[in-house]
């Protein structure tokens, strides 16, 4: 007994064997489950042109008989299910979107918004213009990942006291806390922001426009957040700062 046309994503995957993997896939219906893929690495697998990441897949899965084995699903067929190719300029921030997944998701709990979300940031990502910055739609993914799992208050009033925020007021999103007021105004972001941030969640488009108005101090206060809940800093993200400061020291300065 397995799914049928079960619509996924592979996240991750490693090798379990000469000739299989483990994949990590967030499916829509299912949340993130793992499951086998046998065969996966032979030569002539049918499997190996279809399990790439970032594409759209349906797949079917079936568990296994045996006692010590029934508890496992194993992949029995995929299929492409369309996306467009994503440009290599943008690769790194989908990795980066993979780990948030990942990292902060946990197994088995459905969260098809965020599916949803997921699929559009992609798509997005591979239609920006070559000189648009990615940043905004991470910045949306971001807020939406952490709604998704609850972590996120509302983001329009005084977390401890429960009342609108203070116009003249400089605002800090605090991992435990929630909105507070910040003692330095340069580590908090107006409330007109925070404001429209709460207008748009759960409307991406939206979302991504408004964080493409806020500025770099909207990624730090998301990252104080998400490192809170992670423990520590992503690979991709370090990888990406990593790359961002070896092209500012070869651009010749005017």
């Amino acid at each position: 007994m397995g799914d049928s046309g079960l619509a996924a994503y592979v996240l991750h995957h490693h090798d379990w064997s000469e000739s299989s993997q483990i994949l990590d896939t967030f499916t829509r219906a299912r949340g993130r489950i793992i499951i086998v893929a046998k065969g996966a690495k032979r030569p002539g697998s049918q499997l190996r042109s279809v399990l790439l990441p970032f594409q759209r897949l349906n797949l079917v899965l079936v568990r296994g008989r045996r006692a010590e084995v029934r508890d496992i699903e194993t992949l029995r067929s995929a299929d492409w299910a369309g996306g467009p190719v994503l440009p290599g300029r943008h690769l790194l921030s989908a990795y980066y979107l993979n780990e948030l997944l990942t990292r902060l998701v946990p197994l088995h709990e459905p969260a098809p918004a965020l599916f949803d979300a997921y699929a559009a940031t992609l798509a997005h990502l591979c239609a920006l213009a070559p000189d648009a910055a990615a940043g905004p739609a991470l910045r949306a993914f971001e807020i939406t990942n952490l709604d998704a799992l609850g972590w996120l208050p509302q983001l329009d009033q005084d977390t401890a006291r429960q009342a609108p925020l203070g116009a003249d007021t400089a605002w800090r999103l605090h991992p435990q806390l929630g909105l507070t007021p910040a003692t330095d105004p340069a580590q908090g972001l107006p409330a007109a922001l925070w404001q429209a941030l709460q207008r748009a969640r759960g409307h991406l488009p939206h979302l991504q426009a408004v964080c493409g108005a806020a500025g770099p101090g909207l990624r730090q206060q998301l990252q104080g957040v998400l490192q809170y809940h992670l423990g520590h800093a992503l690979r991709s993200r370090q990888v990406m700062q990593g790359v961002h400061a070896a092209i500012s020291a070869a651009t010749p300065s005017s």
